[in-house]
């Protein structure tokens, strides 16, 4: 294998680990959603005296949903930190490699291949 195939494939493997870090990120805002999808049935019995003619309060549901978002977030946070940091580090990595070697700057990409802004 020549030298220019080498770096090719390095910056294959490089955007496969990338492509990789960017699913485990997705899947674990899908795993909080479809828990948040679950809870939301019960967020709305917990209102005392609903079934006895009192209005839910305002605003209650909304309140007990964040909380709950709020907290089943911040279970997650120091795995989507890590993945957050390691996904930076591999855009950096490969704009550097793309750079050193000559290959077209392309702005980093979802797994869809959607151009991003930048990191979630």
């Amino acid at each position: 294998m020549s030298d220019p195939e080498k770096r090719a494939a390095e910056l294959s493997r490089m955007e496969a680990a990338r492509r990789q870090t960017r699913h485990q990120l997705d899947l674990i805002e899908r795993q909080i959603t479809r828990k948040m999808t679950a809870i939301i049935p019960e967020l709305g019995r917990r209102q005392p005296g609903y079934r006895r003619g009192r209005a839910m309060t305002p605003g209650a549901f909304l309140e007990r949903y964040r909380a709950n978002l709020a907290a089943l977030t911040a279970e997650r946070q120091p795995e989507v930190d890590a993945l957050t940091r390691k996904l930076v580090r591999q855009d950096a990595a490969i704009a550097a490699l793309r750079a050193r070697h000559g290959f077209p700057l392309k702005p980093a990409q979802d797994g869809n291949g959607a151009a991003r802004g930048g990191v979630r």
